[in-house]
This record gives structure tokens, sequence and C-alpha cells, in this order.
């Protein structure tokens, strides 16, 4: 590199644009490397220069050389010299854990989605019951722990707050939610129709299963307060209902094939 002519200077790292330059075309080829974009101070002696990337598939990205120079030599160094995605770049998006990523649908017969041990919906079943929900007394938890012990009955996990909150929320922004468009058009609520199966639990106070085979929700979670076109006390207004067809009329002035008969 070519020596400075004033020592610890960050005004000279600033400067050392050609200096950058050659550092970055001895290892690039000078047709991906575009124009000076930016000096940046990293810190005491330390500067980055920002080029304009040119490399095919990289556009709006940029190369970064890193100067710096010692408090002892009169000469610039190059720390590292790297591509990195300037604010127009594109990019790849944020990555997400492979049990995040799985929706509903996703898994096909075969598939395996064990339950981590520390997953924080459920809890073991001895410590609140089988519903999940109201703390039991020492002794109704030491006998519930006996019996399933001895007679390895009852479920070992069952839900905890945090996972009925989590399915109640998941539930109520979803299609049987009281939001979602069809419930927004629909004539009454589903919780006075007659094709609502109320649940047993903590989920009871607001949620059912639609049992119209009709409906879009046949067999799903909906809200008491959603609802669809298939209530079953839906009527149809006057405007709604088809206009009744004119009875049949034979011709009687002229010969038709009827009266042939």
């Amino acid at each position: 590199m070519t020596p400075t002519t004033h020592l610890n200077s960050d005004a000279v790292l600033v400067d050392a644009v050609a200096d950058a330059r050659r550092a970055l075309e001895s290892e690039i080829a000078p047709a991906a490397i575009g124009s000076h974009l930016e000096a940046r101070t990293e810190g005491e002696r330390v500067v980055t220069h920002l080029f304009d990337s040119r490399l095919a598939g990289y556009a709006g990205w940029r190369w970064a050389v890193t100067v710096t120079s010692a408090a002892d030599r009169a000469e610039i160094t190059v720390d590292e010299i790297v591509l990195i995605p300037g604010p127009d770049a594109i990019t790849a998006p944020p990555w997400v854990p492979y049990k995040d990523r799985i929706k509903p649908g996703d898994l096909s017969p075969g598939d395996l989605l064990p339950l981590e041990e520390d997953d924080p919906r459920v809890v073991p079943t001895y410590l609140v019951g089988d519903d999940g929900i109201d703390p039991l007394s020492s002794q109704d938890i030491a006998q519930i722990r006996q019996v399933a012990d001895d007679l390895g009955l009852g479920r070992v996990r069952t839900l905890s707050i945090e996972g009925i909150n989590d399915a109640a929320q998941r539930w109520y922004d979803g299609d049987g939610g009281p939001e979602a468009p069809i419930a927004q058009s629909a004539p009454d609520h589903c919780y006075n129709c007659a094709f609502l199966v109320r649940l047993a639990g903590p989920l009871s106070q607001t949620f059912g299963v639609c049992a119209n085979g009709s409906a879009n929700d046949d067999g799903r979670v909906v809200t008491f307060n959603h609802g669809c076109g298939a209530h079953s006390e839906a009527q149809l207004t006057k405007k709604q209902k088809p206009i009744p067809l004119p009875d049949h009329v034979f011709d009687t002035v002229a010969l038709d094939d009827f009266e042939s008969f």
C-alpha cells in the first residue's frame, strides 16, 4: 500500500479511495466494481470504503473495503474486502426455524412433528388436571400422580394456560372468527344456531364446532359471534325469493298437437 504522509490520521484513511479500489481490483474483476459511494469511519484509524457492485445478480449490493493504519506505521493496511447488501438490495428473507414454518395442512401422511420437552403450550397433567385450567391441591396432585404411575391412565400432558390462550387467539383471528368476511354479512351469529356443537372445558365459553354439512365451516371451530348464510334460522326476504313461474297455458285459438289427440 502507499505510505501515508500523516501518522494516525483518519482523514488520510477517508481519502484513501484509490488505495481501496486497487486492493479491491486485486481480488475482484474491475468490471464488477462501480463508483465509490462513501467512506464510513468505523472507529479510531478504521475506515470502510463502499463501492457500487456491478456483479450480475447483485444489484443494489456494495463492495466494502475496510482500511486502517497502525499507530507506529506510516502506511495503509487493508483489513477485509466483503460484499454487503445496500438499502435497495434484494436479500433472502429472515430465516425461520422449520417448526415455526409449518402451517395447518402441511403435514402429509407419515410425517411426524415431535413436541419439544420445554414447549410452553403443554404441562404435565398431574400439575393442573385434565382440563388444563384449575390448579389442583397438593393432595389431589399426589393422588393423580399415584394413579397415573400405577395404572398408566390419563394423558401425560395437557394444555397449559399459554397453550389455551394461543389456540383461542388463533381461532378468534382466523376464518372462524367474528372478523371473517362471511361473518360480517351473516344474518345471525353461531351462538343461536341449531348446528353449533358446544365444546367442553376452558374454551367452551367462546367456541363451538359447526355441524352444518352445507356450511363452509362444517367440522371447524367457530366463535359464538361468527356466522354465515347457512344459519338454521336464516330466512329469505321477499326480494331474495325466486320469482314464481306462471302456470302452463294452452293455445285455444290455433290448432296444435295437443288438440289433435
